[in-house]
C-alpha cells in the first residue's frame, strides 16, 4: 500500500506531466515493437519489417509531442513514466509475449493501439491549451487507425504467399517445440507407468501404497523424460525451439499422464478405483491418439491400433505380474 500511496492520480497530473507521460510511452512502445521485430526477424522477416515501421510511426508521435513540449514548457521534460502512475495501463513483458508465437505479437500490438488511443482521449478531456488537444487529439485518431495499422502494415509488407508461409512455419514451430515432445511425453507418462502401478495394485491390494507408487512413478518420469528431452537437442540446428520449453513440455505431460491413473487410487475401495483407472488409461490411449492425428497427421485408426493395443499389453503384463 505505501508503494501505491507514492504513485500519482492521472487526473491529478499536470498539462506538462501529461505530454511527458505521453513521450515516455511512445519511447517505450517503440522499443517493445523493435524488440518484437527482432526476435521475429531470423524466422518471419516480413513481419518484422512491419514492427519496423510501426516503430517508426512511434518515434513519429514522440518527435510531435517533444516539439510541442519544448514550444510550451521547454526542453526539460519531467521523468514520469507509466509506473508513477496509478491505474496506467501496462505493457506486458516482451519475453512473455515472444514466447507465445507469432499470432500472439500481432494480437498484443493490436492492445497497445488500443490502450495508446484511451490515453489520448483521456489526456484531451485534462488539458486546456487549443494546440496541445488538437495534438492529443490527432493522436487518439491515429492511435485508433493504429488498431488496424498492424494488419495494414502487414498488407504492405505480407502478401498472401509470404503470410500463408509464416503461418505455416509458426504451426511447425508450434508442433516441434511443444507438441512433440509433449506427446511423447504423454505416451511415455500413460504407458511407462502402467505396468508398475497395475502390478502394485494387483500385488497388494493397498489402494494407498498404489497411489504412492504412481505418484513416484510418474513425477520421477516426467523429471527424467524433462531433463533428457531439454538435454537432447539445444535446438540451434535441429530448429526444434528452446530446450527450456520443449523439456517443460515433455516432463509436465509426462507426469500427467501417469497421474491420470495413479489418482483413483485414492479411492480406499479397490475395484472402485481399478475399473476407474482402467477407464482412464483407455480414454489418455485414445487422447493420445487424437493428438498425433491432429497435429502429426497419422491416420485416426492405425494411431488408435497402435497407442491402444501397446497400452493393452503393457497393462496386461502389469496385472499378470501383480497377480502372480
Amino acid at each position: 500500500m505505501r508503494f501505491l500511496s507514492q504513485r500519482k492520480r492521472f487526473k491529478d497530473l499536470s498539462q506538462q506531466e501529461i505530454l511527458a507521460l505521453a513521450i515516455s510511452s511512445e519511447e517505450d512502445d517503440a522499443r517493445i515493437y523493435r524488440g518484437y521485430a527482432e526476435s521475429l526477424r531470423p524466422a518471419y522477416p516480413a513481419s518484422a519489417r512491419t514492427f519496423d515501421a510501426m516503430a517508426a510511426e512511434e518515434d513519429a508521435h514522440r518527435a510531435q509531442l517533444i516539439d510541442l513540449h519544448e514550444q510550451r514548457f521547454g526542453p526539460t521534460i519531467p521523468l514520469i513514466r507509466r509506473e508513477h502512475v496509478a491505474g496506467y495501463f501496462n505493457r506486458r513483458p516482451v519475453w512473455l509475449i515472444e514466447n507465445l508465437g507469432l499470432e500472439r505479437i500481432r494480437e498484443e500490438a493490436a492492445s497497445m493501439e488500443r490502450d495508446a488511443e484511451r490515453f489520448y482521449l483521456n489526456a484531451t478531456k485534462h488539458i486546456t491549451d487549443s494546440a496541445t488537444r488538437r495534438l492529443l487529439g490527432d493522436l487518439a485518431a491515429a492511435e485508433a487507425r493504429h488498431g488496424t495499422l498492424a494488419r495494414d502494415l502487414a498488407d504492405s509488407h505480407l502478401n498472401k504467399s509470404i503470410r500463408t508461409e509464416e503461418n505455416a512455419a509458426a504451426h511447425r514451430q508450434f508442433i516441434l517445440t511443444w507438441v512433440q515432445p509433449g506427446l511423447a511425453g504423454l505416451m511415455d507418462g500413460s504407458v511407462s507407468t502402467l505396468a508398475p502401478i497395475f502390478a502394485t495394485a494387483f500385488a497388494t491390494h493397498d489402494t494407498w501404497t498404489t497411489f504412492l507408487v504412481g505418484v513416484a512413478a510418474s513425477v520421477g518420469a516426467g523429471i527424467s523424460m524433462g531433463f533428457t528431452e531439454a538435454a537432447s537437442d539445444d535446438g540451434e540446428l535441429s530448429g526444434r525451439g528452446s530446450p527450456v520449453k520443449r523439456g517443460a513440455a515433455s516432463g509436465v505431460m509426462t507426469t500427467l499422464g501417469g497421474l491420470g491413473h495413479a489418482l483413483p487410487y485414492l479411492i480406499a475401495d479397490f475395484w472402485t478405483a481399478t475399473g476407474l483407472a482402467i477407464f482412464i488409461v483407455f480414454f489418455e490411449l485414445w487422447a493420445i491418439a487424437w493428438i498425433q492425428n491432429r497435429y502429426m497427421q497419422t491416420p485416426f485408426f492405425r494411431a488408435a491400433f497402435q497407442v491402444v493395443l501397446g497400452g493393452a499389453l503393457v497393462l496386461a503384463a502389469g496385472i499378470l505380474i501383480g497377480s502372480g
